[in-house]
């Protein structure tokens, strides 16, 4: 069902608070609408019948929320009729006598829709349409197929668990983040309340009802209006500023922490209701920002929306909730994960991001190297190249070093992006650097690999192999390891001798990870090996399902790693025993990560799978536009992926 929307109509200098939550009081605003007085004995509106189609357009199904001043209908939009579109029907019917106060209506009814109109955010409807028949005015919004908060709260017999509301109350920070920063001017919600915050069938977090959101002017009082026991002491004040959205947040997630409704408590009296003596469940830092949310003195709350939710997400890394709890609300299919921002490159991305200085590096088939700021995805700069970049950078020193298939590896500044220097190949460089011993070993398409010296950029030596190098160089023990396209495996020193060779059966575009007792990589001929690193002996073979260019991943006595039949292995480092295996829908060409106690790891199939590592139980998937075939970072708790949908996504790990 849609939420049932309720909004006050006000005029200047008229003010309102909404004691009873349910029911708007206009009769205070509007004396001759009250039942006991202008409007007395008249019968209320009539409703839409079920079947009535508005401007030729949309079908009324159903009556979905009543308001004082009209209903909230299901309907379908008949400008789509091979396909079922519904929308919602916002209704106002303007029967005030007094012609002024119906002109303040109406500014009113055409304020939502002109504010609904200006905002792109994936947790607030979109706004179709807005016109008026006779004396009534519609407002066409988007369907929220879902449950609102309070009822959630209501139908539930036991607390809401705090893993699930930290991550609505993180959502509910981010839209109000970008409420709070629109342009030109902020808009204050003022109604924030669980009511107003639907939570759709995938488990995300829509906040609904704009009716009395108004843009924020410093200095200038607004009129009373809110929700009494969610509305702070200053908005009784007239005094509205994004301070009182973060006590209004405050104030419901107390209420959704503890069952105990506000509006039948005395005002501003949280604190004689601790959180932890209702709900032993919750946890003391959960209860420590909702207490900060709550502070009387605004000054005293936290300065921004985006500063909660950055304290939202401290209780998440530490408590372990968004982890350990397993999947939101809204089921693993529709997956309720939502990205934290999206950047959008000019073609595909296949490779793999780095992070350093709080900037985010990532390479294009546009021919550029991005760099994005790490909390916002905000673009810094691009640097361009004359080849697709695939190969994963590496940052140190303030230089970032990235190959190109335009068959050049570049150093460019971290900070500007702009060159240092470059060293020519005869080939596409797709095989990502490694630094190590002041040289840059990797390999390229003209069948040798390369080290460079780190400072002079001159090379040291080239080593020739049997065919293309397309996997990264692993260093161990003074050894350079690495694969080519020919199947051959090389242990070279650090002089460019050959110590020992290895030859699978088919291209080994895998690269390398391994401690100094084995080393792991996986091959086309289906195989996951495990080599002697002194001698390159086989110490175990696993038969994957069908090939694998995924590189493995090891933590503690387990390895990961994907194949193009679909499946993510997990499988014991020293038996080769199988533990466990995960079906994604298509091949898994990603490499897996291991961050804490979660895998996450890529598909063709446009997902981010994320897993309990130990068992491979699924937890959540990301969808994408386009396949994933990069590796995800996981850095300061975000994990960052590339999809060849062009855009590079910020998860909250």
């Amino acid at each position: 069902m849609l939420l049932t929307h309720r909004w006050l109509s006000k005029g200047a200098g008229q003010t309102i608070i909404d004691k009873r939550g349910d029911t708007p009081l206009e009769t205070r605003i509007f004396p001759e609408l009250s039942d006991d007085q202008g409007n007395q004995g008249s019968p209320p509106p009539r409703q839409l019948q079920a079947g009535l189609t508005l401007t030729n357009r949309y079908a009324i199904q159903e009556v979905i929320g009543v308001g004082g001043m009209g209903s909230v209908y299901r309907a379908r939009d008949m400008h789509f009729p091979n396909v079922t579109k519904l929308v919602a029907v916002k209704e106002m019917i303007n029967t005030a006598p007094d012609p002024l106060v119906r002109e303040t209506i109406i500014q009113n009814f055409e304020r939502e829709a002109n504010l609904l109109a200006t905002l792109h955010h994936p947790s607030i409807p979109r706004i179709y349409d807005y016109f008026s028949v006779e004396s009534r005015s519609y407002l066409v919004l988007e369907f929220i197929h879902g449950k609102d908060m309070e009822s959630i709260i209501n139908d539930t017999s036991s607390f809401l668990p705090e893993h699930q509301l930290l991550a609505w109350a993180i959502e509910l920070c981010d839209v109000l983040d970008y409420l709070h920063k629109h342009k030109p001017d902020p808009i204050i919600f003022r109604d924030m309340k669980p009511s107003n915050v639907m939570i759709n069938h995938n488990g995300d977090v829509i906040l609904v009802d704009f009716g009395i959101a108004k843009t924020f002017q410093t200095g200038i009082k607004g009129t009373m209006i809110g929700t009494e026991g969610y509305s702070p002491p200053e908005q009784y004040r007239g005094e509205a500023t994004p301070l009182a959205d973060i006590y209004a947040l405050g104030a419901t997630l107390h209420h959704a922490l503890t069952r105990r409704d506000p509006r039948l408590e005395p005002p501003f009296s949280f604190s004689e209701r601790p959180i932890r003596r209702i709900n032993q469940n919750v946890s003391p830092e959960m209860e420590a920002v909702v207490n900060m949310a709550l502070e009387y003195n605004p000054e005293s709350r936290f300065r921004t929306a985006a500063d909660m939710k950055q304290a939202l997400m401290v209780v998440a890394r530490k408590t372990g909730a968004l982890i350990s709890a397993g999947p939101k609300t809204g089921p693993i299919q529709g997956s309720g994960i939502k990205a934290l921002w999206s950047f959008k490159c000019e073609d595909e991305i296949r490779g793999t991001p780095a992070v350093s200085q709080g900037l985010v590096y990532i390479g294009s088939y546009d021919n550029n190297l991005y760099a994005l700021n790490a909390s916002d995805g905000k673009f810094q700069w691009k640097y361009p190249t004359d080849g697709g970049v695939v190969t994963r950078p590496v940052v140190l020193d303030g230089n970032i070093y990235f190959g190109s298939e335009d068959k050049r590896l570049h150093v460019v500044s971290a900070r500007a992006g702009k060159v240092v220097w470059t060293y020519y190949t005869n080939g596409p460089i797709r095989s990502s650097p490694r630094i190590a011993e002041g040289h840059i070993f990797f390999g390229s398409d003209d069948n040798h690999i390369h080290a460079v010296n780190l400072n002079t950029g001159r090379m040291a030596w080239r080593f020739e192999t049997a065919d293309a190098v397309r996997s990264t160089p692993f260093v161990v023990r003074d050894l350079v390891y690495v694969g080519c396209e020919s199947g051959d495996y090389y242990a070279i020193d650090f002089r460019g001798d050959l110590k020992w060779r290895f030859h699978a059966k088919r291209s080994i575009t895998s690269s390398t990870i391994g401690t100094e007792q084995a080393l792991y990589f996986a091959s086309v001929d289906s195989t996951l090996y495990a080599l002697d690193p002194r001698n390159g002996w086989v110490l175990w073979r696993f038969r994957l399902g069908k090939p694998s260019i995924s590189t493995p991943c090891i933590v503690d006595d387990l390895i990961f790693v994907g194949a193009s039949d679909g499946f993510i292995y997990g499988i014991e480092s020293r038996s080769s025993k199988e533990v466990w295996r995960f079906k994604t829908e298509h091949q898994v060409n990603s490499s897996p990560v291991v961050y804490k106690d979660s895998l996450y790891c890529g598909s063709v199939d446009g997902h981010l799978y994320c897993l309990e590592y130990r068992t491979g139980r699924l937890r959540w998937k990301f969808g994408t536009g386009g396949a994933i075939t990069g590796t995800p970072l996981v850095a300061d708790d975000i994990v960052y992926i590339g999809s060849t949908d062009h855009q590079i996504y910020a998860l909250l790990a």
